[in-house]
């Protein structure tokens, strides 16, 4: 089932060209849990055979992202907290998951949107808490842009250079999906990192603070 579902949809983006790669994106970025490993990383491929051009497809990857996500933020920021805690189970958004979107979004703020794009689980539902909670949307819109840029660049890469030395995987998506995700755990890894050490740099700006605060 899902080896011809993400076969339809590499096929879209194939046929459809920089318009499949921002409505999937666009897509991908909502509830609807569709992988962008299987909309990014064959598009950059076929950009090097001279399909589409390396930064075109960043770009509409980025825009598609963005777009999706300012749907579920105005979405969730008309229905509110309760609405979606109540029916969102029915729209791939188990009380779960929007009870760890809603942590990340209210320990990290807009610095959250930014890294959540870059993480699995978060990065698709991160958008939906972000307009419960009424975060401007300027703010937003800008973390949004620049998570989406760098995830849509990584992506591309790694779907150059994977699919470049085994341009078989075009043709087992499943297992494209698989070799993707196991290549880009260090972009992972690197942005639990890197929130961990701005983290740590806030606590210790804000402990230095308090003593001189009264001085």
């Amino acid at each position: 089932m899902f080896h011809q579902l993400f076969a339809t949809w590499m096929q879209f983006v194939h046929d459809q060209g920089y318009l499949g790669v921002f409505l999937m994106m666009a897509v991908e970025s909502t509830v609807f849990p569709l992988p962008s490993e299987i909309v990014v990383p064959p598009a950059a491929y076929w950009a090097t055979q001279g399909a589409f051009s390396f930064w075109g497809v960043v770009m509409a990857s980025t825009l598609g992202s963005w777009f999706g996500s300012a749907i579920s933020y105005l979405a969730a920021r008309q229905l509110g907290r309760p609405l979606i805690l109540r029916y969102g189970r029915y729209l791939f958004v188990p009380e779960k998951k929007w009870l760890l979107a809603e942590e990340w979004i209210n320990r990290y703020s807009v610095v959250g949107v930014f890294f959540a794009r870059l993480l699995p689980v978060v990065r698709h539902l991160v958008s939906l808490p972000a307009g419960a909670a009424r975060m401007p949307f300027l703010p937003f819109t800008v973390s949004t842009l620049l998570g989406s840029l760098t995830w849509s660049w990584v992506l591309a890469r790694f779907g150059q250079e994977v699919l470049g030395g085994d341009p078989r995987l075009l043709t087992e998506p499943d297992m494209l999906v698989h070799v993707l995700k196991a290549k880009l755990a260090w972009i992972v890894f690197a942005a639990v990192a890197l929130l961990a050490a701005y983290v740590a740099v806030d606590l210790l700006g804000r402990r230095w603070r308090k003593p001189h605060a009264g001085s």
